[in-house]
C-alpha cells in the first residue's frame, strides 16, 4: 500500500522516533524510504553587513545537515530498507514548503515525521514545520511525538 515513505529528519528526539517508526513501516510494507533534511542558510546571511563573514557558519550548517542525513541513512540501511536522501538548501523559504514540494516531486505515498507538540507561546514564537506540512501536503501524514 505505501511503497514510498518520505521522512524529513533533523537531530531531535522526535525525528529519531519518527525515523524508527518509518523504518518499521517500510519493513512491513517492503517500501523505499527517502530522507530529507532542509538547511535554511538565510538565518546567517546579512547582505548589508560586509564586515561579517557568514560563509563559515553556512558551511557548518551544511556539514551538520550532511551528518544528520548520513546517520539516518545508516540506520535505515542497517534495517535492510532501501533508502535515498537529499539535503536541501534554502534562503528563507518556508522549510515546510520545501518538504512538501520534495514529497510531491518524489511521489511519496506517505510522509512520516516527528512533531514537538509545542503549544501556546512557544508555538507562537517558533511556529511548526510539522503543522506547515500538515496544512500543505497532499499525501497522508503520520505524525510521531516522542515522549
Amino acid at each position: 500500500m505505501y511503497q514510498r515513505i518520505f521522512v524529513p529528519v533533523d537531530d531531535s528526539t522526535t525525528s529519531a522516533a519518527a525515523l524508527k517508526e518509518a523504518v518499521r513501516f517500510a519493513q512491513d510494507q517492503h517500501a523505499v524510504v527517502r530522507l530529507v533534511h532542509v538547511v535554511d542558510l538565510a538565518q546567517f546571511f546579512w547582505g548589508g553587513a560586509e564586515f561579517i563573514d557568514t560563509s563559515e557558519l553556512q558551511k557548518s550548517l551544511l556539514e551538520a545537515g550532511r551528518k544528520v542525513l548520513a546517520t539516518a541513512e545508516a540506520e535505515v540501511k542497517a534495517a535492510g530498507v532501501q533508502v535515498d536522501s537529499e539535503l536541501h538548501q534554502t534562503y528563507g523559504e518556508r522549510i515546510s514548503r520545501v518538504i512538501v514540494d520534495d514529497a510531491k516531486a518524489w511521489n511519496a505515498d506517505i510522509v512520516v515525521m516527528g512533531t514537538h507538540g509545542k503549544r501556546g507561546f512557544d508555538h507562537l514564537l517558533l511556529g511548526s514545520v510539522a503543522e506547515g506540512v500538515m496544512r500543505m501536503a497532499v499525501t497522508p501524514i503520520l505524525m510521531i511525538r516522542a515522549e
